[in-house]
C-alpha cells in the first residue's frame, strides 16, 4: 500500500470514511459509532504499481471497499472484443487520481467537506477518457454526495462502460438482514443464482463452500426518477443501536441498470449492490447484446450517487415506507 494516498473523511455524526486518491479516488473503510460499514478482503490496500490486469488479475488488488468503482470502457468478466484483451472489471479503480481539491466551507448555512480529483484512462493510438469525481459531505449528517464527469478526450468514438461496486458486510449484512428495494423484474444470471431465486434479499450466516449469486434487477424509481435500494439489518443490536443499514440513491436515467452480488462464504462474506449503466457480463457480451454505450469526441456524461447510513430500526422503516 505504500505510496498510496488516504483523505480522511469524519462528519461528526460517527460516520467516517476513507477516499483513496491512488486507487481510482475510491472510498474505503466506512464506519459509523466504530461499527464497519463496508466489506474489505484479505488483500488490503494494494499499490496501483502492483495492478494485473489480464484476466482475473484485478482480484488481487481488489480490497472490497464502501466503493469500487469498475470501468471506464470494460465492467464485468473477462474477454475479448475487437482483438482488445479486457481483464476483470477494467483499470479505473487501480489508476493513481489526480488531486484537484481538498477543502472546507460554508455551504447552505452548514461546514461542507469536499474533496475532487481526476482519472483519466488514456493510451496512444487507443481510448481516451476522464473522470472527474467530487465528493461531499456535511457536518451533522451521516451520508456523502458522490458526483462524476466523464469525458471523451479523443478524436474518435469510445466504448464507456461503468459500475458501482459498492460492497457491504459484517454487522450491515448478518443472518437475517434483507435487500429493501422495489423492483419490477430479478433475473439470476446463471445456473448458481438459478439456486438462490425467490431468496435473492435475504442474506444468511457465512456458509462454507457458498457459491457467488448474481441477480440482475429493473429497478422501479420514485416520483424524482430515482432508484433508492439499501442493505439493513434490523434485527441486532449493535453498541445500543438497535439495527443498522445503508443506503443508496441515485437517478436511473444515470444509470439505468442494477446488479446484486450475493456472496455468503466464509471470509467472502459480503452483498454487491451495484448501479451501472451496463450489467457485469463484459465489453464483448453488452455489446453483442446491443447495450454498449459510447461516448463520441468531446461527449460528456454525469452521474451522481447519494450514499447513507440507516441508524436504527425507525430509519430503516421510514426508508421502506418511501420505496416506490
Amino acid at each position: 500500500a505504500r505510496g498510496v494516498r488516504v483523505l480522511d473523511f469524519s462528519t461528526g455524526t460517527g460516520f467516517r470514511f476513507q477516499v483513496l486518491v491512488d486507487r481510482g479516488f475510491d472510498v474505503y473503510n466506512a464506519s459509523f459509532a466504530g461499527l464497519s460499514l463496508d466489506w474489505r478482503s484479505a488483500t488490503g490496500v494494494v499499490s496501483p504499481a502492483f495492478f494485473e490486469p489480464g484476466e482475473f488479475g484485478w482480484l488481487r488488488g481488489f480490497f472490497g471497499g464502501l466503493v469500487a468503482t469498475c470501468g471506464l470502457t470494460q465492467a464485468g468478466a473477462p474477454n475479448v472484443d475487437q482483438n482488445e484483451r479486457l481483464g476483470l472489471h477494467g483499470r479505473v479503480g487501480n489508476t493513481p487520481a489526480s488531486l484537484v481539491e481538498v477543502r472546507e466551507e460554508l455551504k447552505d448555512g452548514g461546514l461542507c467537506l469536499k474533496a475532487e480529483g481526476e482519472v483519466r484512462e488514456t493510451s496512444v493510438f487507443g481510448h481516451q477518457l476522464s473522470m472527474r469525481r467530487i465528493i461531499r459531505a456535511r457536518a451533522g449528517e451521516s451520508r456523502f454526495f458522490l458526483e462524476d464527469r466523464f469525458l471523451n478526450t479523443g478524436s474518435r468514438p469510445s466504448p464507456f462502460m461503468i459500475l458501482y461496486h459498492i460492497n457491504l458486510g459484517y454487522p450491515v449484512v448478518d443472518d437475517g438482514s434483507r435487500l429493501l428495494s422495489s423492483e419490477s423484474s430479478i433475473t439470476p444470471r446463471d445456473a448458481a443464482a438459478e439456486k438462490g431465486a425467490g431468496k435473492e434479499k435475504i442474506f444468511i450466516a457465512p456458509e462454507c463452500g457458498f457459491n457467488e449469486e448474481v441477480f440482475f434487477y429493473d429497478m422501479k424509481t420514485d416520483a424524482e426518477g430515482s432508484v433508492c435500494a439499501a442493505v439493513a439489518n434490523e434485527a441486532r443490536e449493535l453498541l445500543g443501536l438497535q439495527g443498522l443499514g445503508l443506503y443508496v440513491k441515485y437517478p436511473k436515467a444515470e444509470l439505468p441498470r442494477f446488479s446484486e452480488w450475493k456472496m455468503m462464504g466464509c471470509g467472502e462474506y459480503v452483498v454487491g449492490v451495484e448501479p451501472g449503466n451496463c450489467h457485469p457480463w463484459g465489453r464483448k457480451t453488452v455489446r453483442e447484446k446491443g447495450e454498449l454505450e459510447y461516448l463520441q469526441p468531446g461527449e460528456s456524461r454525469a452521474v451522481h450517487l447519494e450514499i447513507g447510513v440507516l441508524a436504527g430500526r425507525d430509519e430503516i422503516e421510514a426508508f421502506e415506507r418511501r420505496l416506490p
